[in-house]
């Protein structure tokens, strides 16, 4: 099919392009960006006069619950959720049921995902087995059925040796390994950041050493071993700034943070509401301006959603027997445009740490409009508004952003040309 996408403020970070003009679309590639080439005639156009055209979004951790944890969500249901969101490209973690460990579990999940049409999915490989930490998994079969890169989540190695030895052989593959850094010991039954606001409400806190101590020590490793490297998760002011010192020190580490943690702070517990516990817990006021400047800066170079979906019961209990996590893809463009909102941002920054930040970090094909590459596109409306909710895709509608007019709405989302979401 061939279309074409007309009268767009056209931006693409990686290559600098922002002006308005027209892009066309043929065999899922984009074959011009300005003039149509010589004989080409468009069979769909697209009126896109107000709207921004960039790349799609590239969400570096999107829990879809598939396989094993169905009543939660559905590769089907978090894919088209994701679209809603702007996004073309995800990760999926490996904490799926059974654990992201084998090839079979890997090619499930691109199977159903392809089946889908959405989205792009890329799975995340367990670095050990089970993500018990004990024995690695078979990192290059994983590899060769698709895993991107690999990680354990917050499920840590107890014995240092063993993640060494781990490194070490993932970096003779020149593989990349996911770090999510926080201290088992430290934060073991915590359920908010250490700090006035737990201790307001008598809830058991996780300190900021839990993510410091471990983060140091990962950097050490990634230093020894040359593994290829990116910190997921990110939450305090002084993580970002270890990380900043490896990045001068030559390390070539790349780092991301939940959009949530950019907009709210502890102090949303402050009535015990269940939507707001999330591990690594929200920090203070002071951590989340931190975490703002190193986005801002670039130390950070990728914004994602870390969209975790629940059913309604995984909410309802008291606070420290809930299930922690946000569903939050489905909102990832309108969440992020109100960075540009308050003046963090402009609007190609943003648009950098939600497409080519990310892709690069995992080296993944995406996060650029280039002649000859995939037609991966979204296209949205800056001066217009949605309203969380008013339509909702994801099962899990654990989002305490539901109800909020936010600035911006997604109207197409296209993959390979292909229209996967329209408002």
């Amino acid at each position: 099919m061939k279309l074409s996408i007309l009268g767009a403020r056209v931006i693409d970070p990686a290559s600098g392009l922002d002006q308005v003009t027209d892009i066309h679309i043929e065999a899922c590639k984009i074959v011009a960006i300005g003039a149509a080439p010589a004989g080409f005639v468009a069979v769909d156009t697209l009126d896109a006069k107000g709207l921004v055209a960039a790349p799609g979004l590239v969400d570096l951790n999107v829990a879809l619950r598939e396989p094993g944890y169905s009543r939660k969500g559905s590769i089907v249901s978090e894919t088209r959720a994701a679209a809603a969101g702007g996004v073309t490209s995800l990760c999926c973690p490996p904490k799926t049921k059974p654990v992201l460990d084998t090839s079979a579990v890997a090619e499930l999940i691109l199977d159903r995902a392809r089946e889908a049409g959405n989205t792009k999915v890329f799975p995340i490989g367990a670095l050990s087995k089970g993500l018990d930490g004990e024995q690695l998994a078979e990192l290059v079969a994983l590899r060769d059925a698709g895993c991107v890169a690999f990680g354990n989540g917050l499920e840590s190695f107890r014995n240092t040796r063993t993640l060494c030895r781990a490194l070490e052989y993932a970096a003779t593959f020149d593989l990349t390994v996911i770090f999510n850094s926080q201290d088992h010991d430290l934060a073991e039954g915590g359920l908010a950041h250490e700090g006035p606001t737990a201790s307001f409400l008598g809830l058991p806190g996780i300190p900021e050493t839990a993510e410091t101590v471990a983060l140091a020590r990962d950097l050490l490793l990634v230093e020894q071993t040359g593994v290829r490297a990116h910190f997921s998760q990110l939450t305090s002011a002084r993580g970002v700034a270890l990380i900043a010192q490896a990045q001068a020190r030559g390390l070539k580490v790349t780092a991301d943070v939940a959009l949530y943690q950019l907009i709210l702070t502890d102090e949303a517990l402050i009535d015990f509401n269940s939507l707001y516990h999330v591990q690594p817990p929200l920090r203070t006021g002071a951590d989340r301006e931190g975490l703002r400047a190193a986005v801002k800066s670039g130390v950070v170079s990728a914004i994602s959603s870390h969209h975790q979906p629940h059913e309604r019961d995984a909410k309802l209990a008291p606070f420290g027997a809930t299930e922690p996590g946000i569903s939050s893809v489905e909102l990832l463009l309108p969440l992020a445009m109100t960075l540009v909102e308050d003046g963090l941002l402009d609007l190609p920054t943003l648009l950098a740490r939600l497409g080519a930040g990310p892709a690069e970090a995992l080296r993944l094909p995406a996060g650029k409009l280039a002649v000859g590459g995939a037609a991966d596109i979204v296209l949205f409306d800056p001066a217009a508004s949605t309203v969380a909710g008013e339509t909702w895709l994801s099962k899990g509608e654990n989002c305490p952003f539901i109800g909020h007019s936010l600035p911006g709405l997604v109207r197409y989302t296209l993959v390979d040309g292909r229209i996967s979401h329209q408002a």
